[in-house]
């Protein structure tokens, strides 16, 4: 038996993971008994790699892509978040030997607008630029604070399923150009696509005074499309808080501790701009 109970996040690819940054330095800060790793899992080859790490005494888990899906499948409990969304990030290992699957991107999302000073989503008018995996946590959210939703994809009838996943009127759904020629009429805008890693993005963001945009990536990806809102007056920010706030959701449900969710983002951004990202 180690000295140490482990936890980790699992993914494929997961080398550029801040989590071990993260729940490390949260679980020497509490004086847990514990630490965290980062785990790569092939594509499609999940079960097989829960089977490994159960076999190594792995006490709880993160998820990230492409096996959230998987993970959902995988656990035996869910939690409401979880159902709600269709996906498992948290993965809470039970007394009778299943897992329980939970996700925390949803709060995430709501400390993340917080930590970048956006308090009350309730009554705002939202566009949410794509309709994947990621914009579900995302409209949940939204719903969830009471806000108006619009969401723009580059295929509609992906945005119609999403909205009426979440009981939204096929009407609030556009296409992606379509979405973004009425960003003006948004009080947020939540990109949740991969426009900042491709580039493919050619739009000059209108006026954005006294309006947010919030990319719910990090790093260099972010800030292609952060940047160039910002010259134009949007308040902007990246989704680095995001991920410390499903973190410290996740590290409460595994030790009922709640962590120090600004040292860890000063954390996090410092490494980032180490690392010139």
């Amino acid at each position: 038996m180690p000295d140490k109970a482990l936890y980790g996040v699992v993914g494929d690819p997961i080398s550029h993971s801040l989590s071990p940054l993260i729940h490390n330095g949260w679980l020497r800060a509490e004086g847990i008994p514990a630490e965290y790793r980062a785990f790569q899992i092939p594509a499609g080859d999940f079960e097989a790699g829960m089977k490994t790490l159960e076999a190594q005494d792995i006490h709880g888990l993160n998820v990230t892509l492409p096996h959230k899906e998987a993970a959902l499948a995988y656990c035996s409990d869910l939690g409401m978040s979880a159902a709600q969304i269709g996906a498992v990030n948290t993965m809470v290992y039970e007394f009778n030997g299943t897992w329980r699957g939970e996700n925390t991107d949803l709060s995430g999302f709501i400390r993340g607008a917080k930590l970048g000073g956006l308090g009350n989503l309730e009554g705002l008018n939202a566009l949410i630029l794509g309709a994947g995996g990621a914009a579900r946590a995302v409209v949940a959210a939204l719903k969830d604070s009471g806000a108006n939703i619009r969401i723009a994809n580059r295929t509609l009838e992906r945005a119609q399923s999403l909205a009426k996943r979440f009981g939204l009127a096929e009407e609030n759904c556009l296409t992606l150009n379509d979405g973004l020629s009425l960003a003006y009429s948004a009080d947020i805008v939540v990109n949740t696509t991969s426009l900042g890693y491709s580039g493919d993005l050619e739009f000059r963001w209108p006026d954005g005074t006294g309006r947010f945009l919030y990319d719910i990536s990090y790093g260099k990806a972010a800030q292609r499309i952060l940047r160039p809102a910002a010259d134009e007056g949007w308040q902007t920010l990246d989704g680095l808080g995001m991920l410390v706030g499903q973190a410290a959701a996740a590290f409460e449900l595994w030790f009922d501790i709640s962590p120090d969710e600004d040292e860890a983002y000063a954390r996090c951004r410092h490494a980032l701009e180490a690392a010139g990202a």
